[in-house]
């Protein structure tokens, strides 16, 4: 059996990459070019609405690039977990981009798309089948029916069909990270463990790697494990660069779950080869096959506001301003506007806005941001409550006694209409008696 070249020329679409990377990696002759196009990290807004995150010119300038890649070098283009979140109007916003592409290049392409959208109601139907993840939300059946996007991550197993289809291009619906680096050295017998590992390691490209923003690497897969080389002149792959990637958005650094079973990485060796890392010996586990599932629905709509404290008193005592000042709000808003729901919290920023109570931290800063969130089912509601908290963030004082303070909106009117907000709502795993049921993949020749 030869061995299998994957390359990956960022960790996602729209991030960019070392063109001379890209161009060293092309002369390997590698045998598919793999690139995931995004992931639930920038919160469930994406999926919800069914939008990428990144902007359309610069996802269609790269790929374009990546479509004359593959077309130079002889092989599949695949990408998974396009437009971001990988709902079908994601995956519809990159085949129109790939036509476009395609049309202004004077080219004609195989495009293979996988969808993973699951029917709420469909779902509905076999919910007591259906598993909570370890920190899952509390969810019922009847909830799935107010998700605006509910999909499964499809494995290795789903991009092998579409690559059977003989496609140049291959659009992914929501995939695991590591599936479409996986399906083809799998497919063509190459060590499960390895495989699986191996697309661990390399599912966000240079990662891996010492100069992690160049982007591009190459896997070489084999009968017994896989190769990691970094494509840019100056970027070095070592043993503990590669072993650490482990550690990267997992909880276990020595089990992965992935469908259709596990990854351990208990018995893998690492051995430097130069600029590479030779990496054997980590181990697939079968188990009954499942796929997860995501979803996102509408919470509220939002506004938000900032105000910028730097009196040294106020900042020094910022968590008994804050209390003070969300009792005072919440009083009034009771008073005002009576029995209505809503969500007001108040995020230190430059004091503890990303870690709260788990901070570490302990150096008083110059000035703290204090950002005020509101979330209410109604989006004039939500302004309301905002614009009755915006006196107090600029005027209210630690004790009745002291003159009234004044402090710094940074930007006039200080509500900024955050639009509908978002919460996941599924994350929970469906078994499958066949990995492409739910599944639905389309050929086209453009």
């Amino acid at each position: 059996m030869t061995e299998v070249r994957v390359l990956i020329p960022a960790g996602a679409l729209g991030l960019g990459w070392d063109a001379n990377a890209l161009e060293a990696g092309l002369a390997r002759r590698p045998d598919i070019i793999a690139i995931d196009g995004g992931s639930t990290d920038s919160g469930p807004a994406y999926l919800g609405r069914g939008v990428s995150k990144y902007s359309r010119a610069q996802t269609k300038a790269e790929w374009a690039i990546l479509i004359d890649a593959a077309h130079r070098a002889g092989c599949p283009l695949v990408i998974g977990t396009a437009g971001t979140c990988g709902a079908g109007d994601a995956v519809d916003w990159l085949l129109e981009i790939t036509q476009e592409c395609l049309t202004e290049a004077g080219r004609g392409a195989r495009v293979a798309v996988l969808y993973s959208d699951r029917d709420a109601e469909a779902l509905s139907e076999v919910w007591d089948i259906v598993t909570p993840l370890p920190g899952a939300p509390a969810t019922r059946a009847a909830d799935l029916s107010e998700c605006t996007n509910i999909v499964a991550l499809a494995g290795a197993e789903q991009v092998q069909e579409a690559l059977a289809t003989g496609a140049d291009i291959v659009i992914c619906g929501r995939t695991t990270d590591t599936a479409i680096i996986a399906a083809l050295p799998l497919a063509v017998g190459c060590d499960p463990g390895a495989c699986w590992h191996g697309a661990k390691v390399g599912e966000c490209g240079a990662l891996c790697c010492t100069h992690p923003d160049t982007g591009v690497i190459e896997i070489a897969f084999d009968a017994t494990g896989f190769t990691v080389t970094p494509m840019a002149e100056a970027s070095v792959a070592t043993e503990r660069t590669v072993a650490a990637h482990l550690l990267y958005e997992n909880s276990d650094p020595i089990l992965l779950h992935e469908p259709g079973g596990a990854l351990d990485v208990s018995g893998a060796t690492y051995m430097g080869q130069g600029k590479s890392v030779r990496v054997e010996g980590a181990i697939w586990r079968p188990a009954p096959y499942t796929v997860k599932l995501e979803a996102a629905r509408v919470v509220g709509q939002g506004i938000m506001s900032l105000v910028l404290v730097r009196d040294p008193r106020y900042v020094a005592q910022i968590d008994a301003w804050c209390a003070s000042l969300e009792d005072r709000a919440r009083a009034k808003i009771a008073d005002r506007l009576g029995d209505v729901t809503y969500d007001l919290e108040l995020r230190r920023i430059g004091l503890d806005a990303t870690l709260g109570p788990l901070e570490p931290g302990t150096a008083t800063p110059n000035e703290i941001g204090v950002m005020a969130q509101v979330i209410a089912s109604d989006a004039a509601i939500a302004r309301e409550v905002a614009k009755t908290v915006n006196p107090l963030l600029l005027h209210h004082p630690l004790t009745a006694e002291e003159p009234m303070p004044t402090f710094a909106f940074p930007f006039s009117p200080p509500e900024v209409d955050l639009g509908a907000q978002y919460e996941f709502v599924l994350h929970h795993v469906l078994p499958l008696d066949d990995p492409m049921d739910g599944f639905r993949l389309e050929v086209f020749d453009v």
